[in-house]
């Protein structure tokens, strides 16, 4: 790579909020490029029964499919009263349709009349590149609200509320929720490593 080229990274996702997101914490200092990019329209499965496993499921899809050097993310929302569920089935908690409203809706029903509402945010990015394979965690402790508050954010963010701030994310602004974030916290992770090999990893 030469002094003007910018590096590139794939983010392995197709959601556009965790694009949008990653791209805004990482700025001008590397290029991340979508699936849609790359030419990417698979399903890549997610058959994993851990966040980090199902992250290095998806990173490698695209390294071995495409060739390009990428990452991936998993995250999961685990409540302590639910024995640590959605966790892994996050996204798909209300079924296939990983519909955020649905998943919201089941897991306010699944909390009524328990007083124990403490849960916690975690996110594993797996950074492939070339052959190196490394992985990194954020997390965020927080509790279950009562009802949905605020417009901002995505998934569950109307209904967990940091301990960090007392309010949901969905009630943050994008700068003051990536940092305290799960998401950002990886991120910060994935970044010092990608910037001085200074590895923030697990």
């Amino acid at each position: 790579m030469t002094s003007s080229e910018k590096r590139e990274l794939v983010f392995a996702t197709n959601n556009p909020h965790k694009l949008s997101e990653i791209r805004r914490m990482v700025g001008d200092s590397i290029r991340i490029l979508s699936l849609e990019d790359i030419g990417c329209h698979d399903d890549i499965p997610e058959t994993e029964p851990t966040l980090e496993g199902n992250s290095l499921l998806k990173a490698r899809w695209v390294k071995d499919h495409y060739g390009k050097d990428c990452f991936a993310d998993d995250t999961g929302l685990l409540v302590d009263a639910l024995d640590g569920a959605p966790g892994v089935m996050s996204a798909r908690y209300a079924g296939p349709a990983c519909d955020p409203e649905d998943n919201m809706s089941l897991l306010l029903k699944n909390m009524e009349g328990i007083t124990d509402r403490r849960a916690r945010f975690m996110t594993v990015i797996t950074l492939i590149e070339g052959s190196d394979v490394i992985q990194f965690k954020g997390e965020v402790n927080g509790s279950i609200a009562t009802h949905r508050d605020g417009t901002a954010g995505f998934g569950y963010d109307p209904i967990f509320i940091a301990d960090e701030s007392g309010t949901t994310f969905a009630r943050m602004d994008a700068d003051a929720k990536n940092a305290i974030s799960h998401r950002g916290r990886a991120t910060a992770r994935l970044l010092a490593y990608l910037k001085d090999g200074e590895c923030h990893r697990l």
